[in-house]
Protein backbone atom coordinates (compact mmCIF):
# COMPACT_ATOMS: atom_id res chain seq x y z
CA UNK A 1 0.00 0.00 0.00
CA UNK A 2 1.00 3.63 -0.40
CA UNK A 3 3.36 4.55 2.44
CA UNK A 4 2.08 8.13 2.60
CA UNK A 5 -1.51 8.55 1.52
CA UNK A 6 -3.88 11.48 1.26
CA UNK A 7 -7.68 11.62 1.27
CA UNK A 8 -9.80 14.51 0.06
CA UNK A 9 -13.24 14.29 1.72
CA UNK A 10 -16.20 16.56 0.96
CA UNK A 11 -18.82 16.74 3.73
CA UNK A 12 -22.52 17.64 3.46
CA UNK A 13 -22.83 16.79 -0.22
CA UNK A 14 -26.29 17.72 -1.52
CA UNK A 15 -27.83 19.60 -4.47
CA UNK A 16 -27.86 22.88 -2.55
CA UNK A 17 -24.19 22.63 -1.54
CA UNK A 18 -22.95 21.75 -5.03
CA UNK A 19 -22.65 25.41 -6.11
CA UNK A 20 -20.28 25.92 -3.17
CA UNK A 21 -18.15 22.95 -4.13
CA UNK A 22 -18.22 23.16 -7.90
CA UNK A 23 -15.34 25.64 -8.50
CA UNK A 24 -13.14 23.77 -6.03
CA UNK A 25 -13.92 20.36 -7.55
CA UNK A 26 -13.17 21.70 -11.02
CA UNK A 27 -9.81 23.01 -9.76
CA UNK A 28 -9.03 19.62 -8.19
CA UNK A 29 -9.95 17.79 -11.40
CA UNK A 30 -7.53 20.05 -13.27
CA UNK A 31 -4.68 18.71 -11.11
CA UNK A 32 -5.04 15.22 -12.56
CA UNK A 33 -6.35 12.02 -11.01
CA UNK A 34 -7.28 12.90 -7.45
CA UNK A 35 -10.03 10.61 -6.08
CA UNK A 36 -12.57 12.42 -3.93
CA UNK A 37 -14.69 10.88 -1.17
CA UNK A 38 -18.17 12.45 -1.18
CA UNK A 39 -20.21 12.33 2.05
CA UNK A 40 -23.72 12.31 0.62
CA UNK A 41 -26.83 13.43 2.54
CA UNK A 42 -30.01 11.81 1.10
CA UNK A 43 -32.34 14.67 2.12
CA UNK A 44 -30.29 17.62 3.37
CA UNK A 45 -32.22 19.50 6.08
CA UNK A 46 -35.45 17.89 4.78
CA UNK A 47 -35.46 20.19 1.77
CA UNK A 48 -33.07 18.47 -0.66
CA UNK A 49 -34.27 14.91 -1.41
CA UNK A 50 -31.87 13.48 -3.96
CA UNK A 51 -34.74 11.81 -5.81
CA UNK A 52 -36.07 15.25 -6.71
CA UNK A 53 -32.77 16.19 -8.38
CA UNK A 54 -31.96 13.62 -11.09
CA UNK A 55 -29.29 15.92 -12.52
CA UNK A 56 -27.38 15.73 -9.25
CA UNK A 57 -27.72 11.95 -9.08
CA UNK A 58 -26.29 11.82 -12.59
CA UNK A 59 -23.41 14.00 -11.42
CA UNK A 60 -22.68 11.52 -8.65
CA UNK A 61 -22.79 8.71 -11.24
CA UNK A 62 -20.07 10.47 -13.22
CA UNK A 63 -17.96 10.92 -10.07
CA UNK A 64 -18.15 7.20 -9.36
CA UNK A 65 -17.05 6.51 -12.92
CA UNK A 66 -13.99 8.70 -12.28
CA UNK A 67 -12.98 6.54 -9.32
CA UNK A 68 -14.50 8.61 -6.51
CA UNK A 69 -16.33 7.12 -3.52
CA UNK A 70 -19.78 7.95 -2.17
CA UNK A 71 -20.39 7.59 1.58
CA UNK A 72 -23.69 7.80 3.47
CA UNK A 73 -23.59 10.93 5.65
CA UNK A 74 -26.62 10.69 7.89
CA UNK A 75 -30.03 11.01 6.30
CA UNK A 76 -31.14 14.63 6.75
CA UNK A 77 -28.14 16.12 8.60
CA UNK A 78 -30.40 17.88 11.12
CA UNK A 79 -30.98 17.20 14.83
CA UNK A 80 -34.70 16.44 15.05
CA UNK A 81 -34.65 14.75 18.47
CA UNK A 82 -36.57 16.11 21.51
CA UNK A 83 -34.88 19.03 23.31
CA UNK A 84 -31.75 18.21 25.34
CA UNK A 85 -32.21 17.47 29.04
CA UNK A 86 -28.69 17.65 30.45
CA UNK A 87 -26.03 20.40 30.35
CA UNK A 88 -23.71 18.15 28.33
CA UNK A 89 -26.39 17.36 25.77
CA UNK A 90 -27.40 21.01 25.58
CA UNK A 91 -23.79 21.96 24.83
CA UNK A 92 -23.32 19.23 22.22
CA UNK A 93 -26.66 19.89 20.48
CA UNK A 94 -26.98 23.66 20.78
CA UNK A 95 -23.43 25.06 21.00
CA UNK A 96 -21.15 22.51 19.34
CA UNK A 97 -23.64 21.83 16.54
CA UNK A 98 -27.32 21.84 15.60
CA UNK A 99 -26.73 19.11 13.02
CA UNK A 100 -25.85 16.06 15.13
CA UNK A 101 -28.64 14.00 13.57
CA UNK A 102 -27.57 10.67 15.10
CA UNK A 103 -26.39 12.00 18.48
CA UNK A 104 -29.62 11.32 20.38
CA UNK A 105 -31.35 8.65 18.27
CA UNK A 106 -32.69 5.45 19.76
CA UNK A 107 -31.55 2.25 18.06
CA UNK A 108 -34.81 1.66 16.18
CA UNK A 109 -34.82 5.14 14.65
CA UNK A 110 -31.12 4.92 13.80
CA UNK A 111 -31.77 1.61 12.04
CA UNK A 112 -34.67 3.11 10.11
CA UNK A 113 -32.64 6.06 8.83
CA UNK A 114 -29.66 3.88 7.97
CA UNK A 115 -31.95 1.54 6.05
CA UNK A 116 -33.52 4.46 4.17
CA UNK A 117 -30.12 5.79 3.16
CA UNK A 118 -28.80 2.39 2.16
CA UNK A 119 -31.93 1.72 0.10
CA UNK A 120 -31.45 4.99 -1.79
CA UNK A 121 -27.85 4.06 -2.62
CA UNK A 122 -29.01 0.63 -3.79
CA UNK A 123 -31.72 2.14 -6.01
CA UNK A 124 -29.07 4.17 -7.80
CA UNK A 125 -26.60 1.32 -8.00
CA UNK A 126 -24.07 3.24 -5.91
CA UNK A 127 -21.59 1.02 -4.05
CA UNK A 128 -21.74 1.78 -0.33
CA UNK A 129 -19.05 0.85 2.17
CA UNK A 130 -19.07 3.54 4.83
CA UNK A 131 -21.22 5.72 7.05
CA UNK A 132 -20.13 8.99 8.66
CA UNK A 133 -22.51 10.56 11.18
CA UNK A 134 -23.14 14.31 10.85
CA UNK A 135 -20.66 16.14 13.12
CA UNK A 136 -19.23 12.63 13.82
CA UNK A 137 -21.75 12.26 16.69
CA UNK A 138 -23.38 8.88 17.33
CA UNK A 139 -25.60 7.57 20.09
CA UNK A 140 -25.13 4.14 21.62
CA UNK A 141 -28.22 3.07 19.66
CA UNK A 142 -26.61 4.23 16.43
CA UNK A 143 -23.48 2.26 17.19
CA UNK A 144 -25.55 -0.88 17.75
CA UNK A 145 -27.46 -0.30 14.54
CA UNK A 146 -24.24 0.10 12.57
CA UNK A 147 -22.90 -3.22 13.86
CA UNK A 148 -25.64 -5.03 11.96
CA UNK A 149 -25.68 -2.80 8.89
CA UNK A 150 -23.26 -4.79 6.77
CA UNK A 151 -21.19 -1.67 6.13
CA UNK A 152 -17.41 -1.80 6.28
CA UNK A 153 -16.48 1.28 8.28
CA UNK A 154 -17.34 4.48 10.05
CA UNK A 155 -15.00 7.26 11.17
CA UNK A 156 -14.42 10.30 13.35
CA UNK A 157 -11.83 13.08 13.00
CA UNK A 158 -9.01 10.90 14.30
CA UNK A 159 -9.73 7.31 13.36
CA UNK A 160 -11.45 4.82 11.10
CA UNK A 161 -13.48 2.11 12.80
CA UNK A 162 -13.88 -1.24 11.08
CA UNK A 163 -17.34 -2.68 11.49
CA UNK A 164 -18.87 -4.62 13.10
CA UNK A 165 -16.33 -4.60 15.95
CA UNK A 166 -15.27 -0.92 15.81
CA UNK A 167 -11.61 -1.89 15.51
CA UNK A 168 -9.79 1.49 15.42
CA UNK A 169 -7.26 2.51 12.76
CA UNK A 170 -5.32 5.74 13.14
CA UNK A 171 -6.40 8.17 10.42
CA UNK A 172 -5.70 11.79 11.43
CA UNK A 173 -7.89 14.41 9.83
CA UNK A 174 -7.63 18.15 9.26
CA UNK A 175 -10.78 20.26 9.41
CA UNK A 176 -11.64 23.95 9.68
CA UNK A 177 -14.26 25.93 11.55
CA UNK A 178 -14.90 28.62 8.95
CA UNK A 179 -18.06 30.37 10.13
CA UNK A 180 -16.31 33.69 10.75
CA UNK A 181 -12.97 35.38 10.17
CA UNK A 182 -11.37 34.69 13.55
CA UNK A 183 -12.30 31.00 13.36
CA UNK A 184 -10.80 30.78 9.88
CA UNK A 185 -7.59 32.40 11.12
CA UNK A 186 -7.28 30.03 14.07
CA UNK A 187 -8.15 27.06 11.88
CA UNK A 188 -5.26 27.82 9.56
CA UNK A 189 -2.82 28.06 12.47
CA UNK A 190 -4.15 24.85 14.01
CA UNK A 191 -3.99 22.93 10.73
CA UNK A 192 -0.39 23.95 10.12
CA UNK A 193 0.47 22.85 13.67
CA UNK A 194 -1.23 19.50 13.05
CA UNK A 195 0.63 19.11 9.78
CA UNK A 196 3.98 19.54 11.49
CA UNK A 197 3.03 16.92 14.05
CA UNK A 198 1.65 14.50 11.45
CA UNK A 199 4.23 15.02 8.72
CA UNK A 200 5.24 11.35 8.70
CA UNK A 201 1.80 9.86 9.27
CA UNK A 202 0.89 7.10 6.85
CA UNK A 203 -2.39 8.85 6.12
CA UNK A 204 -3.76 12.39 6.20
CA UNK A 205 -7.41 13.26 5.62
CA UNK A 206 -8.57 16.67 4.48
CA UNK A 207 -12.17 17.16 5.65
CA UNK A 208 -13.85 20.03 3.78
CA UNK A 209 -17.27 21.59 4.37
CA UNK A 210 -19.43 23.83 2.17
CA UNK A 211 -18.82 26.84 4.41
CA UNK A 212 -15.08 26.51 3.69
CA UNK A 213 -15.83 27.03 0.02
CA UNK A 214 -17.70 30.28 0.62
CA UNK A 215 -14.58 32.17 1.68
CA UNK A 216 -11.58 32.75 -0.57
CA UNK A 217 -9.21 32.49 2.39
CA UNK A 218 -10.25 28.97 3.35
CA UNK A 219 -10.95 27.73 -0.18
CA UNK A 220 -7.50 28.80 -1.35
CA UNK A 221 -5.87 27.21 1.69
CA UNK A 222 -7.39 23.79 0.98
CA UNK A 223 -6.42 23.84 -2.70
CA UNK A 224 -2.87 24.99 -1.96
CA UNK A 225 -2.52 22.41 0.83
CA UNK A 226 -3.70 19.67 -1.50
CA UNK A 227 -1.14 20.72 -4.10
CA UNK A 228 1.59 20.92 -1.46
CA UNK A 229 0.90 17.43 -0.15
CA UNK A 230 0.77 15.97 -3.66
CA UNK A 231 4.15 17.53 -4.46
CA UNK A 232 5.54 15.99 -1.28
CA UNK A 233 4.69 12.59 -2.71
CA UNK A 234 1.48 11.69 -0.91
CA UNK A 235 -0.75 9.39 -2.94
CA UNK A 236 -4.40 10.45 -3.24
CA UNK A 237 -6.89 7.68 -2.45
CA UNK A 238 -10.53 7.25 -1.50
CA UNK A 239 -11.44 5.91 1.92
CA UNK A 240 -12.40 2.42 0.81
CA UNK A 241 -9.38 2.14 -1.50
CA UNK A 242 -7.01 2.92 1.38
CA UNK A 243 -8.81 0.57 3.77
CA UNK A 244 -8.59 -2.27 1.26
CA UNK A 245 -4.88 -1.66 0.89
CA UNK A 246 -4.48 -1.45 4.66
CA UNK A 247 -6.32 -4.71 5.28
CA UNK A 248 -4.46 -6.51 2.49
CA UNK A 249 -1.13 -5.31 3.89
CA UNK A 250 -2.13 -6.34 7.42
CA UNK A 251 -3.06 -9.85 6.30
CA UNK A 252 0.19 -10.19 4.35
CA UNK A 253 2.18 -9.20 7.42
Amino acid sequence: MAERALMLVLHDVAPETWPDYRPFVEAVDALGTVPITWLVVPDFHRRNPLQAHPWFCQLLDTRLARGDELVLHGYCHADEAPPPRTPRDWFMRRIYTHEGEFYALEEAEARRRLAQGMQLFAQHGWPLHGFVAPAWLMSAGTRRALRDSGLTYTSDPRQFYLLPDYAPIEAPGLVWSARNAWRRGLSRVFCEHQLRQRRESALLRLGLHPVDMRHEFSRRYWLELLQRLLKEGRQPVSKIEWLRQYLSSSRAA
